[in-house]
């Protein structure tokens, strides 16, 4: 490859635009002699020239014609990708690469992305919906830019985490187990009852497990589920006592579908928190939406 400066080529691509020397070099706020020496310096590097003066300009030679039109699409597609690099700094487009689970993505994140499309409309919001475990796992990867998800996590070098709300982790039941009601119960006669949990793979079920193994407390469900929402259906049918987050069950409590079981001692309460590697920059459109996240 040649080492020919690329400004000539830039001087270049003006004049054969406009056909002008004189009007190339307004165009670029230089002067007509910078202009000619410019071009006479690209013609010695590349062995041969590029125009033919003309009275009214000048016009391409073979070669020169030949070599505007590599030239004016690579410069035009740098002075695109300029207009995209700015828009992007300025918000008008981009793409922003989200992991959540369903947990943090139904009771936290949703409202807030609704927020950040009604104010920049133009940003794309790619949202991969999975258990905290394989979000954290994208997060490594590089698949996503943060990551929204709830405790426990295991940090990794180079990762910073930011706790933006609380939840609580409850056990629930349906009509069935009325008879459980108001009553004040150790977490070990859950061993004898059918249980509904979340899959392993899960940081409720992780959270929930360790709790009850330090209180001697293993259980054997009798269902694990995908989600949340199927724990509570389940429950409202009598198939078992669910272990949820308490927001899932807002609703059904106030219907009284479902009460909340009560426990000589509560399950600790955790955090939603916002995960990002903080050795990968952040676009603007991803560190505004962080912004509103964590002010939320």
């Amino acid at each position: 490859m040649l080492d020919i400066n690329l400004e000539y080529y830039k001087i270049f691509y003006y004049v054969g635009k406009l056909k002008n020397i004189t009007l190339a070099a307004e165009e670029l706020s230089v002067s007509q002699p910078a202009v000619s020496q410019a071009l006479r310096h690209l013609e010695e590097a590349l062995g041969s020239p590029l125009f033919v003066r003309t009275s009214k300009g000048v016009r391409f030679t073979p070669e020169g014609e030949m070599m505007y039109s590599f030239v004016q699409r690579g410069y035009e597609y740098i002075c695109q990708g300029e207009r995209k690099f700015k828009e992007m700094l300025d918000l008008e487009n981009g793409e922003i690469r989200i992991g959540a689970s369903d947990m943090t993505l139904q009771f936290y994140l949703l409202e807030v992305l609704e927020q950040f499309h009604e104010s920049y409309p133009g940003i794309k919001v790619a949202v991969t919906n999975a258990p905290t475990p394989e979000t954290l796992r994208h997060l490594q990867d590089g698949q996503i830019d943060f990551g929204v998800v709830s405790t426990p996590i295991q940090l990794r070098h180079g990762w910073e985490m930011k706790r933006v709300r609380k939840v609580e982790d409850v056990f629930v039941a349906g009509k069935k187990f009325q008879y459980l009601k108001g009553q004040i119960l150790s977490y070990h006669q859950l061993e004898s009852l059918p249980i509904l949990c979340l899959e392993k793979n899960t940081s409720t079920r992780n959270y929930v497990d360790d709790f009850l193994e330090k209180n001697n407390v293993v259980l054997r469900p009798e269902f694990e589920l995908a989600n949340s929402n199927m724990l509570i259906q389940f429950a409202r049918k009598g198939l078992g006592i669910a272990s949820v987050v308490r927001d899932f069950t807002e609703e059904f409590l106030e219907k009284e579908e479902l009460f909340l079981l009560e426990f000589d001692q509560k399950i600790p309460k955790r955090e939603f928190c916002v995960v990002t590697d903080q050795r990968i920059p952040v676009s603007a459109a991803a560190g505004k939406l962080l912004k509103m996240i964590e002010n939320i």
